[in-house]
């Protein structure tokens, strides 16, 4: 897409990635043809779906003359973990404020999975209680720096901005030139959706494509299901409004919020269900939080006989692999 071209952009992941089938997990559920798009497999620190919000995100930021990073997220944040290794590779200083805002804990979770990547990252980890706490760590973080003459660039958490959501309008377009590369029909695409970025990006991508491909995703992070579809549609509009395209129609913003489970941050035991099948169906490795329940949602919905046809059902795999170790407990109970 040509509009595409007018934003910054560094290059940090490996891509286009790959487009594969699932032929044991499509045999083992009896449903339509299933296929994953390997977002798992961007190559930064890990990999996950944040890394192609990075390239327009620190393009942004390199454009403007920032020489340091600031970003958000709960303790084991995916996105703040691919975000500490942009700013390494970058040669950027990356403050990280991380919220204790998950109820799940065990003796991993404090010590290992993500939050010993964004050491090794070199990041600078600030901890915070609650939300409250977060603010003011982070106003003291902006004033230290701007006494010191440093020039910061913030980014929201989870990269989903209209400008970190332009990686995903060109993963739409990547995904259609796939798919034709192997002559399937993309009968719908299916993904966790927490701050939003990924879907709403899909959405605007596939309308500026011209392909009416649905896109389902599944709550993983809010408990407020109206403020979650509200800002969904809003971001939407904002990227649309970025690209000069027309306003994509707020019903294409599809959302299922029965697999969050309990909260943010608490693995379902449907979620290491999916996590397990897909494990010994494929050796794809899914995260309990974020690509696990959206599997899981995928596989209800599967069970459900709610597929018609032979189109392909395309899971997004969005990453998270580096949390596995902080939920072992979770993960091996029973």
């Amino acid at each position: 897409m040509s509009r595409l071209a007018d934003f910054p952009r560094v290059s940090l992941g490996h891509l286009p990635t790959p487009l594969e089938p699932l032929p044991r997990l499509s045999d083992e559920l009896g449903g339509p043809p299933l296929w994953i798009k390997r977002d798992d497999c961007t190559g930064l620190a890990g990999g996950g779906n944040k890394t192609r919000k990075l390239e327009f995100l620190m393009g942004e930021a390199l454009q403007q003359g920032a020489d340091t990073i600031l970003c958000f997220g709960a303790l084991q944040s995916n996105h703040v973990r691919q975000t500490a290794a942009a700013a390494a590779r970058l040669g950027l200083e990356c403050h990280a404020v991380l919220t204790d805002i998950v109820r799940y804990r065990e003796p991993a979770y404090e010590v290992s999975g993500n939050l010993l990547l964004d050491d090794l990252l070199g990041a600078k980890v600030h901890i915070a209680k609650d939300i409250a706490a977060a603010l003011a760590v982070t106003k003291e973080i902006v004033e230290g720096l701007e006494r010191k003459g440093r020039r910061h660039y913030s980014i929201p958490v989870g990269g989903s901005n209209a400008v970190g959501a332009l990686g995903y309008v060109e993963c739409a377009f990547e995904l259609c030139t796939q798919a034709d590369e192997f002559g399937i029909s993309l009968g719908g695409i299916f993904t966790a959706t927490s701050s939003g970025g990924t879907q709403a990006g899909l959405v605007a991508g596939f309308a500026a494509s011209g392909r009416e491909v649905p896109v389902q995703g599944f709550n993983v992070y809010s408990a407020d299901a109206a403020k979650q579809q509200e800002e969904l549609v809003q971001l939407c509009g904002e990227i649309c409004l970025a690209l000069e395209l027309a306003p994509v129609d707020a019903a294409r913003l599809k959302v299922s919020h029965e697999f969050l489970g309990k909260a943010y941050g608490d693995p379902t035991p449907d979620s290491v269900e999916a996590v397990r099948l897909v494990a010994r169906c494929e050796g794809i490795l899914l995260d309990p939080v974020y690509s696990g329940k959206a599997m899981a949602g995928l596989i209800a919905l599967i069970r459900r006989g709610d597929f018609a046809g032979s189109d392909a059902a395309v899971f997004l795999h969005t990453g998270g692999t580096p949390a596995l170790f902080a939920y072992r407990d979770a993960l091996t109970r029973g």
